[in-house]
């Protein structure tokens, strides 16, 4: 008898869940065996990967990039729904050995991925670098003057217990100030406007931000140190750069010239990675500033390295990312802002600023330099994207202590619909004009490549004295 291949899965699956609830009454007489916290870390990684997964795939069909749906599962597994809807599922899921291994593991992707961040650190094919600073400046000193101005109008609904008023108003500034490079780039390739002026803008201005924030952070962190200890953390701090420009770099360059294989480079680069976070921790540094400047250090326009970073970066996504998720989720809790309509009030002060101050410092800069109005409201609303690296920053402050946990719930709320409103916003602005689904393709012709702001060309309609930002 023939059978067909639907009726044989069938078949087997019927087979299978029959043995499957036979063998369940030996479970309980084999005996006393406990699987300890790697079974239960081994569950809690397959349900979290899952989770992250289903939620990109629901982001994704509503037309927005894999990684919003991804902190969206974070956010669900944690005390903002499962522990509200299903307590237990989450003591069973999280307790705190388990917690503990995910953070360490998280901890390891947080490594990699800012690392990769630092290799995608270009600013030497940047052109008009003077227009470029001055929307980089605006962009970013608006939304920081508008944190501080928050912070200083909430009271303590933000500092956190190791922190100080002011180095909390620094750095809740900072946060707002961001822009996530990569997940600005996939909405830049989703709408077809990596290309454009707004898109080249818009991704200068981002790589450009991604260095001045991490240079900031570590003088926040190094402030942060306690007893006079600022002052070594920034001397270590200025050697290591030193040694990394005068000594490491070149000796990567050397390696990559030298080692064929694609291998032995992943080791190197990755053991670097580590062994720079090493260093920056050992000096009461964060460890992803030192990935992030080890990142800087890897040498360009080479074709092994960009492979072995595309394959770091698959990898990092879709496996170690998502368990940093699932730990910022465990941290944050919706419930705490709906405890008092204060907390609510503060929470929508600090979205409309960062959205407001963000279009109007990076857009009314760009529009100032010679921009159509259109493409400026475009630029400005696509710097609001904070995605990942927002929270990878939030996660740095709430262990440093700069914020606690209300603070941190809020701006990890923030973070979350910034990003997933950057899509939609641009879409509107290009539907308004007539101009969705028109930018041409990275390989066909587009007029606007011709924009100023692209080429370097003076503006005309400006004063030459008036154009040089």
């Amino acid at each position: 008898m023939n059978l067909s291949a639907r009726a044989r899965t069938l078949l087997g699956v019927t087979v299978g869940l029959v043995v499957l609830v036979s063998t369940v009454p030996l479970w309980d007489t084999a005996g006393p065996h406990d699987g300890g916290s790697l079974t239960r870390f081994l569950l809690a990684v397959a349900v979290v990967l899952v989770t992250c997964q289903v939620c990109a795939g629901l982001a994704r069909r509503f037309g927005q990039p894999s990684v919003v749906g991804e902190m969206v599962g974070g956010l669900v597994l944690g005390p903002s729904l499962l522990g509200v809807v299903w307590p237990a599922a989450t003591g069973f899921l999280f307790p705190p050995a388990v917690t503990e291994g995910l953070d360490k593991v998280a901890q390891l992707g947080l490594v990699i991925f800012v690392f990769l961040l630092g290799c995608e650190l270009r600013t030497d094919r940047i052109e008009r670098k003077g227009v470029v600073g001055a929307v980089v400046v605006a962009g970013m000193g608006l939304p920081w003057l508008a944190g501080m101005g928050i912070v200083a109008a909430a009271g303590g609904l933000f500092v956190g217990s190791q922190g100080s008023p002011a180095g909390t108003m620094m750095f809740v500034g900072l946060a707002m100030a961001v822009t996530a490079l990569p997940v600005l780039a996939r909405i830049l390739d989703d709408l077809k406007l990596r290309h454009t002026s707004v898109g080249v803008l818009s991704i200068s201005a981002a790589a450009i931000g991604d260095g001045l924030l991490w240079l900031v952070l570590a003088f926040l962190l190094a402030g942060q140190s306690a007893g006079g200890g600022g002052l070594r953390v920034l001397l270590l701090g200025a050697a290591l750069v030193l040694v990394t420009v005068l000594c490491v770099r070149p000796l990567l360059l050397a390696l990559v010239r030298r080692l064929g294989s694609g291998q032995s480079l992943t080791v190197v680069l990755v053991a670097g990675a580590i062994g720079y976070s090493v260093l920056t921790e050992s000096i009461q540094l964060h460890p992803v500033v030192g990935a992030f400047l080890f990142g800087v250090a890897v040498p360009r326009d080479s074709l092994v390295v960009e492979r072995i970073c595309q394959q770091l970066e698959g990898f990092t996504l879709l496996i170690l990312l998502p368990l940093f998720f699932a730990g910022v989720g465990l941290t944050t809790s919706v419930g705490l802002i709906g405890t008092a309509p204060i907390t609510w009030l503060v929470f929508a002060g600090v979205f409309v600023a960062a959205v407001v101050t963000k279009i109007v410092g990076a857009g009314g800069v760009a529009r100032l330099a010679g921009m159509p109005n259109g493409e400026a409201l475009r630029f400005g609303i696509l710097m609001n994207c904070r995605g990942v690296t927002e929270l990878v920053v939030l996660s740095i402050g709430y262990q440093a202590g700069f914020l606690n946990q209300l603070g941190y719930s809020v701006l990890v709320l923030v973070a979350v619909l910034t990003t997933a409103v950057t899509g939609p916003l641009v879409r509107w602005s290009l539907r308004r004009e007539g101009k969705l689904g028109s930018p041409a393709s990275p390989s066909g012709p587009d007029r606007r490549r011709d924009h100023p702001l692209v080429t370097g060309a003076p503006v005309q309609r400006w004063d030459a004295k008036k154009t040089d930002l």
